[in-house]
Order: structure tokens, then C-alpha cells, then sequence
């Protein structure tokens, strides 16, 4: 699914995307639009990380196109959490060779 996140062309790798996700996405692109912080929660299987994946991926492509694209840094608690990200990124259509190779990385090292 290509759906306009209030200017924001985003890609979601699923057909249905869920109210809460959308919300999600969508104070994340305002406080990247603030160039401010964002202190985002939702409760367990609620589809969080691809939503945030995706959003913070399309506004990294969108921000590249004009010369300025940020680094996104991910951090997460636990191994496992880890494997999930890496998952969710083979997800999206943001999913590029050098990003297979990180995963690859990651999962040998655990």
C-alpha cells in the first residue's frame, strides 16, 4: 500500500494498515518535521516497528532527494528485538543491499 502521510509519500508493505499505526506515523513525521524529539508508545502487536520503519524510511528518502538525509539509528533492548527489525526491514521497499548485509551481520553474531 502508497498511502500521503500529510505530504509524505509512504510505503506499506500490507494492505491494511491499522488507525493506531497511522497515528503512529504520523506524530513520528511531526516531530521529524519540528526537528524536535518524539516520545512514541504502543502496546505490544500493535505493529509498531513497521510503522515507525517505514515512515522514518520514507522521510529519510524524502529528505535525500533535497541533499539532506539524516542517519537513522535504531536501538533496541534485546537480541530478539533486534532479528525483528531486521525482519520488518525486508519488509518495506526501502530494503537495499547494504541493509541484507548489515542483517547478515547481525544475525551471525547472535
Amino acid at each position: 500500500m502508497i498511502f500521503n502521510l500529510e505530504g509524505l509519500t509512504v510505503y506499506f508493505p500490507y494492505e491494511y494498515l491499522y488507525p493506531e499505526q497511522y497515528r503512529y506515523m504520523l506524530e513520528l513525521k511531526r516531530a521529524l518535521d519540528a526537528k524536535g524529539h518524539g516520545c512514541l508508545e504502543m502496546p505490544t502487536g500493535t505493529g509498531k516497528t513497521l510503522a515507525l520503519l517505514c515512515s522514518a524510511l520514507a522521510a529519510q528518502r524524502c529528505l535525500a532527494e533535497h541533499g539532506s538525509a539524516p542517519r537513522i539509528i535504531y536501538a533496541t533492548r534485546t537480541h530478539s528485538q533486534v532479528k525483528q527489525v531486521i525482519e520488518s526491514v525486508h519488509q518495506t521497499a526501502f530494503h537495499r543491499s547494504e541493509e541484507r548485509r548489515v542483517g547478515k551481520e547481525c544475525r551471525s553474531r547472535w
